[in-house]
C-alpha cells in the first residue's frame, strides 16, 4: 500500500504540473489574442533559468526524430534569431507574440516601434528579472576556509535562493543601485554620473592601450605558423585595455600559450582576478558570491570566491586612493576610475550648494558596482565581437587592404604606439565602419523592456496595437540588423562600405582629387541599427568600444595580414568560404553572443 502511494506521488505531481502549465498557456493566449497579432505558442517559458542550462541541447536532439522540426525547435532556444534572421518577421510580421507558461513575449522588428519604445522610458521599463540585484552585501561576505553548516543544508537554501531569485542571485549587491538596475530619478541620477566619466581623457587612455596590446598581439600571433587562439587572446586584449582604462593599472600582453593558469596561489593581480571572475561568471550568478567559499564546493568555486575579494578589495584601495588623491588636490590620471570618483563627488557638491545641504552623488557601494558592471558588460562584448570581427576580416583580404589603406594614410610618419586619438581616431572612417558592420551582424547583447503592471498602446507598422500587462518586449535586434527593407538585398553580407559615405573635392580644388570619405552616422531616431541600444538609455561605453576595436584594427591590420589556414585539399578560396560558414552557423548565446568553437578557426598571419 505504501509502496503504490511512493509511486502516485510523482505521478500526481507530474499531472498537476502539467495542468498547471496547460492552465498558464491558456491564460497567456486568451490575452496575446486580444491583440491581434501573430502568436507562436511555446511549451517552456523563454526566460526560465534552468531551461537556458539544457535549450540548445534538447533542441539539436528533437530535430534529429523525424516530426521533430517545428516552431518548438525553430523557436524555444537561446540564439535563435541569429540563425532565423529576418525570416520570421518577413513570414508572419513585424510584431510576433510568443506565448509561453510563464509570460508572453514580443519579438519585434519595427525601427520606428522599438525607437518610440526606448523613448517612452516610463511606459516600457526593464523587465524586473533584468533589474534584480546583481551584486550580494559587501559586509555580509565570509572569509575563504570558514567553517560552515553541513553540505546538504547548506545546499537546500542555495537552491531555495537561486529558485526564488529567477536568475538574478547575485554577484555583489550593493546598498544602494546601479545605472542597469534603476529607472526614473534614481536612473537619472546614475546616468548623469557614469556617462560624464566616459570622457575623451578616458578615450586617450583607451586608445593608447588599444594601441600597446594589439602591438603585442600582432607580435605573438606573427611569431607562430598558425593559431587558434583569436577568442581567447581578444579576451586578453580587452581585459588589458580595462584594467589600464579603468584603474590605470597597464599589463604586457600575454598569449594563449604564454598565460599561466589561474589558481588561488597566483590569482593575487586584479587583472588574474577579473579573468577568473569573467571566465567563471555563471556559477557566480547562480549560486551569489558568499555560497562560493563552501568547502565542499569544486575547488575552482573556492577559487573564483577568492579572486572575487581581490577584485573586491583592489576596487576598494583604488576608490579610497582617489579620493585622497583628490583631496590633496594631486594631478589626477586620465582613467574611469578617477572620472567616477571625480564626478560623483563633484554632483554632491553641487547638489550641497543648491540645497544647503551636502548629498551624495554615489555612494561608494555604488560606485563599486558601476565599475564592476562596467568590466564585466564591457569586457566579454568587445573581446567577442573583436574575435568575429578580425574572422570575417579574415574572410575578405580586400577589406584588410582598404583598411590598411586608410591606417597607413592617416598614420604616414607617425608610429602606432606614438598616435593620439584626438589625431587618428576621427580620420579612420573605415575602421569604424568594420566595427559597425560587425556589431551589425554580431550584435553581442540584446536590451529587453517590459510593459510593466499596465497595458501599453504602440504602433507597430500601419496597426496601433494595445499590448498586455507584463508583455516582455524584445526588439528582434537580429532581424532589425539584416532586414532587407532597411538593408538592401545585400543585408547578410560583411559590406563596411554601407556605412561610408563620399564628398567630392571641390572644383579647382588643390586637395587629392579622390572624394573625402565620412562615416555615415546612425539616425538618433528610427534607425534600424540599434547595435548599442538606443534613445537615453543607449550604452555609455559605446565610444569606449569603438575605441578600442579601432585601435585594435590599427595595431593588427597596418602592416600585417591575416588568412584562414587551408585545410587538406583546400586551396585559399574554399578556406575563406569554410571560415565564413563557420561564422555563419557556429556563433550562438552562451552569456552573451560569441563563436561558439572559436579555436577550429585557424588563421595565419603575415607581414605586408
Amino acid at each position: 500500500m505504501i509502496y503504490s502511494l511512493l509511486l502516485l506521488v510523482p505521478l500526481v505531481a507530474s499531472l498537476g504540473t502539467a495542468l498547471f502549465i496547460l492552465y498558464r498557456l491558456l491564460v497567456n493566449y486568451n490575452a496575446a489574442r486580444k491583440t491581434g497579432l501573430p502568436i507562436i505558442v511555446l511549451p517552456v517559458d523563454c526566460g526560465n533559468p534552468l531551461w537556458l542550462i539544457v535549450d540548445r541541447k534538447i533542441a539539436q536532439w528533437i530535430r534529429r526524430i523525424p516530426i521533430g522540426s517545428g516552431t518548438f525547435t525553430r523557436f524555444n532556444w537561446r540564439g535563435w534569431e541569429i540563425w532565423d534572421r529576418y525570416k520570421a518577421h518577413q513570414q508572419l510580421g513585424d510584431g510576433i507574440l510568443f506565448v509561453t507558461p510563464g509570460k508572453n513575449y514580443l519579438q519585434l522588428c519595427d525601427a520606428e516601434a522599438v525607437s518610440e519604445i526606448f523613448q517612452r522610458r516610463a511606459d516600457f521599463l526593464r523587465p524586473p528579472e533584468a533589474t534584480g540585484k546583481i551584486l550580494v552585501p559587501i559586509q555580509a561576505q565570509t572569509q575563504l576556509g570558514q567553517t560552515h553548516p553541513t553540505p546538504v543544508r547548506d545546499a537546500q537554501r542555495i537552491w531555495t535562493q537561486c529558485r526564488h531569485s529567477k536568475w538574478s542571485a547575485s554577484l555583489w549587491r550593493p546598498n544602494g543601485s546601479l545605472i542597469r538596475q534603476t529607472d526614473g530619478m534614481q536612473w537619472q541620477r546614475h546616468r548623469k554620473i557614469t556617462a560624464s566619466s566616459f570622457n575623451e581623457q578616458v578615450n586617450q587612455r583607451v586608445w593608447m592601450e588599444s594601441i600597446i596590446q594589439s602591438t603585442g598581439l600582432i607580435h605573438y600571433w606573427s611569431s607562430k605558423s598558425s593559431i587558434t587562439s583569436v577568442a581567447q587572446d581578444t579576451r586578453t586584449v580587452s581585459l588589458h585595455v580595462m584594467s589600464g582604462a579603468i584603474f590605470g593599472k597597464s599589463y604586457p600582453f600575454r598569449g594563449a600559450d604564454e598565460d599561466v593558469p589561474t589558481t588561488a596561489e597566483n590569482s593575487s593581480g586584479y587583472g588574474e582576478a577579473l579573468k577568473t571572475i569573467l571566465d567563471r561568471c555563471i556559477p557566480l550568478v547562480v549560486l551569489g558570491r558568499k555560497n562560493l567559499s563552501k568547502p565542499w564546493l569544486p575547488k575552482s568555486f573556492r577559487e573564483l570566491y577568492h579572486a572575487t575579494l581581490v577584485f573586491q578589495d583592489h576596487m576598494t584601495k583604488a576608490y579610497e586612493g582617489e579620493k585622497r588623491a583628490m583631496m590633496r588636490n594631486d594631478k589626477l590620471e586620465n582613467n574611469l576610475m578617477t572620472s567616477l570618483v571625480r564626478a560623483s563627488l563633484a554632483d554632491a557638491d553641487q547638489k550641497g550648494k543648491t540645497t544647503g545641504f551636502r548629498q551624495e552623488g554615489l555612494t561608494e557601494e555604488e560606485v563599486y558596482g558601476n565599475v564592476f558592471v562596467f568590466n564585466f558588460a564591457g569586457h566579454d562584448a568587445t573581446a567577442n565581437s573583436l574575435a568575429i570581427g578580425i574572422c570575417l576580416l579574415a574572410t575578405r583580404p580586400d577589406l584588410q587592404d582598404w583598411i590598411a589603406e586608410e591606417i597607413n594614410t592617416t598614420l604616414t610618419g607617425v608610429e602606432s604606439r606614438e598616435s593620439s586619438y584626438e589625431a587618428a581616431f576621427p580620420r579612420l572612417p573605415r575602421c569604424l565602419a568594420v566595427v559597425y558592420e560587425t556589431v551589425r551582424l554580431y550584435t553581442a547583447v540584446a536590451i529587453a523592456k517590459s510593459t510593466g503592471s499596465s497595458p501599453q498602446s504602440l504602433k507597430i507598422g500601419t496597426e496601433t496595437v494595445l499590448i498586455p500587462k507584463n508583455t516582455v518586449i524584445i526588439p528582434n535586434y537580429s532581424a532589425l540588423h539584416t532586414h532587407p527593407r532597411y538593408w538592401g538585398d545585400d543585408s547578410l553580407e560583411f559590406e563596411p562600405a554601407r556605412w561610408i559615405t563620399q564628398t567630392p573635392p571641390a572644383k579647382g580644388s588643390p586637395a587629392s582629387p579622390r572624394p573625402a570619405e565620412h562615416f555615415k552616422e546612425p539616425a538618433t531616431r528610427n534607425s534600424p541599427f540599434v547595435g548599442w541600444s538606443g534613445g537615453a538609455r543607449s550604452c555609455p561605453g559605446r565610444k569606449f568600444a569603438q575605441v578600442e576595436f579601432v585601435g585594435v584594427l590599427v595595431g593588427l591590420f597596418r602592416d600585417f595580414r591575416v588568412l584562414p589556414v587551408p585545410f587538406k585539399g583546400e586551396d585559399e578560396g574554399m578556406a575563406r568560404a569554410r571560415l565564413l560558414h563557420q561564422i555563419r552557423t557556429d556563433t550562438g548565446m552562451r552569456l552573451l553572443l560569441q563563436m561558439l568553437h572559436p579555436e577550429r578557426a585557424v588563421l595565419e598571419w603575415k607581414k605586408r
